[in-house]
């Protein structure tokens, strides 16, 4: 009797361990615990990469937006070039998690032989702190192609730090889940027009 006990004993649990294991009850919620962070993760990265490419075009239209404001004036004022900056900087909305860098540049370049290419005037917006930028007869550079004697040219750049809505928080005090090397993208811009209604765009104040 002892031995029989014993023997169904051991049958019923092998019976259960050959139940357990053609039961596939818990597989689908293992499955489910696996792919869930992968596609979180992928529909993250989806939004994020988005979002970036937006802010991008974005960045790339205060150039030439600022660049067209100002050429199509005769003549300006510090006053004017911030106006048109802070126009400027409401194109990146909604992305407020850093400030743009927008600086504008009235060029002249001398009828010379050999002409110099001199900074007329300049104002620069960091935040939301406007100042000038480089001195006036300060030597800049242009492309090749734009270096045409007795021209004058408004130079646009624009510069953003892009912070990742994953690695950025409301205090702008830690990362979030991934390293600083994603926490500062740069984005940029430069954009040259030439004045549309006068040879030159002159800044009286600047």
């Amino acid at each position: 009797m002892h031995r029989a006990g014993a023997h169904w004993g051991i049958s019923a649990i092998a019976a259960k361990v050959e139940r357990f294991g053609r039961d596939r009850r818990g597989v689908a919620a293992i499955e489910f615990a696996f792919i869930v962070p992968v596609l979180l993760i992928m529909y993250f990265i989806t939004m994020e990469a988005s979002q970036a490419i937006e802010t991008s075009k974005k960045v790339s239209r205060i150039g030439s937006m600022v660049a067209d404001l100002v050429t199509q004036q005769q003549t300006v004022v510090k006053a004017d070039l911030e106006a048109m900056m802070k126009i400027g900087t409401s194109t990146l909305q909604p992305y407020n998690r850093s400030s743009p860098t927008i600086i504008i540049t009235g060029i002249q370049i001398t009828d010379e032989a050999s002409p110099r290419v001199l900074v007329a005037w300049s104002r620069k917006l960091v935040g939301t702190t406007y100042s000038a930028d480089a001195a006036p007869n300060t030597i800049t550079t242009v492309p090749a192609t734009l270096k045409i004697r007795n021209t004058f040219l408004i130079r646009v750049e624009s510069d953003l730090g892009y912070k990742p809505m994953i690695t950025w928080s409301a205090s702008d005090s830690q990362a979030l889940g991934l390293t600083s090397v994603f926490n500062n993208i740069t984005m940029a811009e430069t954009y040259y027009l030439r004045p549309r209604r006068s040879p030159t765009v002159p800044c009286s104040d600047c």
